[in-house]
């Protein structure tokens, strides 16, 4: 986009059809594969769950004028609006405050300090842990209603409030300006905690993190009095709000105050201003039944991935626009996958894709019962079908744990994968590794409050099941793997040689727990490394009171 052209915002509208995955891009539910067959990254912490309510009579209409709409205990919207994706956790809150602009934030802050109210903040629900409904929560701030996005000719950037989704984004900007931002593959997802948390995907190996093009923020703070104000914080040198701008390049969401609009613009201003959108990609399936698999060849599929992304993900390597997901399921789950895509321009890409799949299964002897490579539109892979999830309705019942890895797992992780995919129980867990690394380990770990920037695979270990009383089950299970594989460093991933933490995105509980973290290391350490305590200085700057703060909060510094 030329710096002259488009000046106009556009509205972005929901978009409609069948469901996907949560994070993924595949024709698999929840179930099948957290991450999709093919997207499977940039899951967020916060996400959208439902539009705006619709005004319900004149004294809603008024309420609206006035301020953030408030939906109480007993109005039929309140438990529409209350659960979030996650069925495990509703919160209770004495009211729902849903708010469509940055005043009625402000109003709405402003009356939950004065009365004491906890308060959490939703772009949507997506949120993996009960962050936002928790039963200490009582102003429940719903942003769902704010989805602008569009191009602001003033700061020369674009815009995004909280509310939007992921595939709103997407399609707003492809359709207007031809770019896109490397954001997650789920296009239901909402960009409030997505971009606050950091943001990746398919095209972060080639782009980087989302918030390695984020310029500014606007976001509603409160100060030592106890009011609320609106505060614009930009990556410009001389701005005396930059750190906490910083703050929101990967801190997470819920911890400094409110974001009411982000600005992007890639950090080399180029004449686009943010990354083109490819005009296809090109995407390659492969599933190998369990009954081939045994501990050498499982062992190997999940080294082969990983020693393929060690020697294939530095900054500008042309190997760096593939991006894979290898996704092993329990034993009861019947298959092992392995889905690539690409920018299908890319010169040699389909040479590329063929060598990848190979790298991955070479030595092994394994024989595919389902090998699939197509090309698409872009936009289509990203966005269809659809922003609902129907075939999950069932099943959002989820426990999800991660870490970022710097090179393949040593031989007693994958002995513990091993011994944990093919116990007697676990039937509806999976291990996901996804591709990391490239152009997002481009940028010093100083330079965002995105501390691991040398790995290059993250790891997703998940239970997702449909009923109440199948939670201790798949929890004891999916916890037990987890602390099975991290048992040297005291069932959590410390950084060392070949563990670098975890991702604060995939929110997990259980890192605060000392029952399952017995690291020593707090879980504030395994997010942000050593970049937590210039995270806590700005938290005590811009967040005196402690106002904003959960399970897995920054603490003052």
């Amino acid at each position: 986009m030329s710096r002259r052209s488009r000046s106009a915002t556009v509205r972005t509208t929901k978009a409609e059809g069948i469901g996907m995955s949560n994070s993924g891009g595949g024709h698999v539910s929840r179930r099948a594969l957290i991450a999709g067959a093919v997207a499977a990254g940039g899951l967020m912490g916060q996400g959208r769950a439902a539009g705006s309510p619709v005004a319900h009579g004149r004294a809603v209409e008024t309420a609206a004028q006035a301020g953030a709409v408030r939906i109480a205990p007993g109005d039929v919207r309140y438990e529409n609006l209350l659960r979030g994706n996650n069925f495990r956790f509703v919160g209770q809150p004495d009211e729902i405050r849903v708010a469509t602009s940055a005043d009625q934030v402000v109003r709405a802050v402003d009356e939950a300090v004065r009365a004491g109210r906890r308060i959490a903040v939703r772009s949507g629900g997506h949120c993996f842990e009960n962050l936002t409904a928790a039963p200490e929560v009582r102003t429940l701030l719903d942003l769902s209603g704010m989805d602008d996005v569009g191009y602001d000719a003033q700061r020369n950037a674009f815009s995004v409030q909280p509310g939007a989704t992921l595939g709103q984004v997407y399609r707003a900007l492809c359709a207007g300006w031809g770019v896109t931002i490397p954001g997650g593959g789920c296009p239901e997802v909402g960009a409030g905690g997505h971009f606050a948390g950091g943001g990746y995907g398919p095209l972060s190996r080639r782009y980087g993190a989302v918030v390695d093009h984020l310029y500014g923020v606007e976001v509603v703070v409160v100060g030592k009095d106890g009011r609320a104000r609106v505060v614009v914080a930009t990556r410009e040198p001389g701005d005396p709000n930059r750190e906490l701008w910083w703050a929101h390049t990967g801190g997470g969401g819920g911890n400094f105050g409110v974001v009411t609009k982000y600005w992007l613009r890639s950090p080399d201003d180029g004449e686009r201003l943010l990354p083109p959108v490819p005009r296809n990609m090109v995407q390659h399936v492969v599933f190998w039944d369990w009954g081939q698999l045994t501990e050498e060849k499982l062992s190997g599929l999940l080294r082969n991935f990983g020693t393929w992304h060690e020697r294939n993900s530095a900054p500008g390597a042309p190997q760096a626009g593939l991006y894979g997901v290898l996704e092993v399921k329990h034993q009861a789950g019947g298959v092992a996958m392995l889905a690539v895509q690409a920018d299908a321009d890319l010169p040699g890409v389909d040479a590329m894709v063929t060598e990848f799949v190979d790298a991955v299964s070479a030595g092994l002897g394994l024989t595919p019962v389902y090998d699939l490579r197509k090309t698409m539109p872009w936009l289509h892979r990203m966005t269809w079908p659809g922003t609902g999830e129907p075939g999950d309705v069932l099943t959002r019942r989820y426990k999800i744990k991660a870490a970022y890895l710097r090179r393949s797992f040593t031989p007693r992780q994958l002995n513990a994968l091993w011994r944990n995919l093919t116990s007697p129980n676990g039937g509806a867990g999976s291990v996901l590794l996804i591709g990391y690394g490239g152009q997002a380990n481009a940028v010093r770990p100083q330079d965002t409050a995105i501390a691991q920037r040398d790995v290059v695979v993250k790891a997703v270990y998940q239970s997702v099941w449909t009923e109440e009383h199948e939670d201790a089950a798949n929890l004891a299970w999916v916890r037990a793997l987890y602390r099975d594989v991290y048992a040297d460093t005291g069932g959590v991933p410390v950084p060392n040689d070949v563990n670098d933490g975890s991702y604060i995105n995939y929110a997990d509980a259980d890192l605060a727990d000392p029952a399952w973290n017995t690291s020593g290391v707090s879980a504030q350490r395994l997010y942000y490394k050593d970049n937590y305590p210039r995270l806590q200085r700005i938290k005590a700057r811009w967040d005196p009171r402690n106002v904003f703060e959960h399970a897995l909060a920054i603490e003052p510094g």
